[in-house]
């Protein structure tokens, strides 16, 4: 009997919180039915940005693979250059269409035209391509000895020493400016600090033949 009993009030109380739940949903109908929709509608804003992130990561991703082609090709083919300019932008990959063709443009002898492509590029894009862009843009002002405008590039990348951006670089061309324009204790300066900093690297080693060589002629 006892068991029965239990058993019975189990059962009442299953029923019971059952009928308080129906109770509760019909009360709540509209406000479950629009929580329902709220949450189908983020899932459905979130399915879209994941599917349009796709399509740009896949657009980009075949943009680069363009751009790197026509600049493999551009010494054989100079028609590249018309199609690289019409790919250039400011966007994540198309900026380094500036890049190629500034570099095209400095290797046929023509500094100005390289000069135009690397001032296009934004300068509030600080990353890799940019601070090649600038390395480039003070290796142009060196050949053009407009040393001050080469030095004054490399100091400013070396004041803000970017992670994208290797400085054994940045420091051995601010080194190599310094030489040539006679200012021997300076290049020295430069060059014993990246032998000191980045003895590792290639730069490293030619900065260890370049002391060599200046401190021979003092």
């Amino acid at each position: 009997m006892k068991r029965k009993k239990r058993k019975q009030l189990k059962e009442d109380e299953l029923v019971t919180t059952v009928n308080k739940i129906v109770l509760l949903l019909k009360k709540r109908a509209r406000e479950i039915i629009a929580l329902g929709i709220i949450v189908l509608f983020c899932v459905l804003i979130f399915i879209g940005v994941r599917f349009v992130r796709a399509k740009v990561v896949k657009k980009e991703s075949q943009l680069f693979t363009q751009i790197l082609k026509l600049n493999s090709e551009l010494n054989d083919n100079p028609e590249n250059v018309g199609k690289l300019e019409e790919l250039a932008g400011n966007g994540k990959f198309s900026r380094l269409s500036y890049v190629f063709l500034a570099t095209y443009w400095v290797e046929n002898g023509d500094l100005d035209k390289a000069v135009f492509f690397l001032e296009k590029i934004e300068k509030n894009k600080k990353d890799l391509i940019y601070y090649k862009a600038q390395d480039l843009l003070a290796q142009i002002h060196f050949k053009d000895k407009n040393y001050d405008k080469a030095i004054d590039i490399y100091q400013k990348i070396e004041e803000e020493n970017p992670k994208e951006y290797s400085l054994d670089v940045v420091l051995f061309h601010q080194a190599e400016i310094y030489e040539e324009k006679g200012e021997i204790e300076e290049a020295l300066a430069l060059y014993k600090k990246v032998q000191e900093e980045f003895s590792q690297t290639a730069f490293g080693f030619d900065a260890n033949q370049k002391i060599n060589k200046l401190e021979e002629k003092r």
